[in-house]
């Protein structure tokens, strides 16, 4: 699994934005942050670069992302050496999820069914 440098920062904050609105109980938390270390003890990481960061760029001028997103999509893209169409994305967020399948990711749906 790769993953940007920043990603464990971001779903740390997810979970303390969930914990403060009561959507998460503490419990719930701690057990997250327990599988999110898991996680992470058996990921790579694509590191910031100047690369990511253009493409970030880039990337920020044709979608409408933000740019913590638009670094994980030029993350995703560099890793996949420039052709998305070799590996499989995940993503909870709808508008990388759109840009990622304009980009040509393959987008693998995590929403829970209805």
């Amino acid at each position: 699994m790769l993953v940007w440098w920043g990603s464990e920062v971001e779903c740390v904050s997810a979970l303390a934005r969930l914990e403060r609105e009561d959507a998460l109980s503490p419990r719930s938390v701690m057990l997250s942050l327990k599988r999110l270390g898991q996680l992470a003890t058996a990921w790579h990481e694509v590191d910031p670069s100047d690369t990511v960061r253009e493409t970030a760029t880039r990337f920020l001028r044709v979608h409408p992302l933000r740019a913590a997103d638009a670094l994980q999509l030029a993350a995703a893209f560099l890793a996949a050496e420039r052709r998305p169409t070799s590996v499989e994305m995940v993503t909870l967020d709808d508008r990388l999820a759109t840009a990622a399948r304009k980009e040509g990711f393959a987008v693998i749906d995590m929403q829970p069914a209805d």
